[in-house]
């Protein structure tokens, strides 16, 4: 079996893509995931212009404004990224709400109910979304509500730290995604060091959310992602799931490499581990994630980013309704 499938067998595979096309190339994956930066990068592509269309079209009669109209078509745009991508695969795509709200929690709620009224217009059923969100202190606690008030799964993204796990673990959120890729090139940045797979702080970030879950018994579903290399990958087998790039699917999927599970429930109940709470503690949560100068700083970088991808797709939008 080539690496991709015998990775299959541990874990449960998404791509990480907004390409359609390169979503279509994959059998093994379950779900999708997107982010503005790859909806941004899909949109640049003319064959996806007929999407833009559809967006464009659909906020023309709306707003007042070329600036409102372009917030209200870039709704549209995601669901109809999202549309496309379900036609694809069987399980979920992930939709992100707006970067710059990752501060507001009832904006961001807000924001969250409307993309999954336009899904429910579009006759998709919100159990085929997950909600994506930022997971800061505002972020968590309006997924918190979403979940149990609204039943809307979210994942929360941007996921750097500890604190930022066990605070999501406690507001039962559907599923995270802890970023390996990106702590690891902190810790380069910071140390001039090369990792390796077993050594990679990414790696071992997600290795002690998946353990500290699994012993304590929660729910939420932990996705490893932002991977930089297969290895990161392999050290992970066994991860609930794992969100992957296309460019890395196709290299498990060309190779025989053995992959080997290294994370288990099981395995995880034998962990010494000590339980911690955040629960009604936003100071806790917020010195420990100060106290963690990587994830501070990651957390900012991905918000900022993020943010940067929105407004420079908003203002190729706006444009059109000038």
């Amino acid at each position: 079996m080539s690496s991709l499938e015998q990775l299959k067998q541990f874990t449960t595979l998404t791509v990480d893509s907004g390409d359609l096309n390169a979503l279509k190339a994959f059998h093994d994956v379950t779900d999708a995931t997107t982010n503005p930066s790859l909806i941004l990068a899909a949109s640049k592509n003319p064959e996806y212009a007929p999407l833009i269309d559809v967006a464009i079209e659909y906020a023309q009669d709306k707003g007042s404004s070329p600036k409102e109209k372009a917030l209200i078509a870039l709704d549209r745009l995601l669901i109809e990224f999202g549309k496309e991508i379900l036609k694809i695969v069987p399980g979920r795509v992930s939709t992100e709400v707006d970067a710059r709200l990752s501060f507001d929690k009832t904006a961001t709620i807000k924001k969250a109910l409307e993309l999954i009224d336009l899904y429910k217009k579009e006759g998709i059923d919100k159990e085929r979304i997950l909600i994506k969100i930022a997971s800061t202190w505002e972020g968590i606690q309006a997924a918190k509500e979403l979940e149990e008030k609204h039943g809307i799964h979210c994942n929360l993204t941007l996921l750097f730290s500890f604190e930022q796990a066990v605070a999501c673990a406690e507001a039962k959120v559907t599923l995270i995604s802890p970023f390996v890729g990106r702590i690891m090139d902190w810790y380069k940045n910071s140390t001039g060091e090369t990792y390796t797979s077993e050594t990679d702080p990414g790696v071992k970030s997600v290795k002690n959310i998946y353990n500290y879950y699994k012993k304590f018994g929660y729910k939420t579903i932990v996705m490893g992602a932002s991977f930089r290399n297969v290895g990161e990958i392999e050290a992970l087998a066994g991860c609930d799931f794992l969100t992957i790039s296309p460019k890395l699917l196709n290299e498990l999927a060309n190779s025989t490499t053995k992959i080997t599970r290294q994370l288990s429930p099981e395995s995880a109940s034998q962990q010494d581990i000590t339980k911690v709470s955040f629960i009604n503690d936003e100071a806790g949560f917020r010195l420990g994630l100060n106290e963690d100068a990587m994830a501070t700083e990651k957390l900012a970088e991905g918000i900022r980013n993020f943010g940067k991808d929105t407004v420079t797709l908003l203002s190729t939008l706006e444009k059109r309704f000038e």
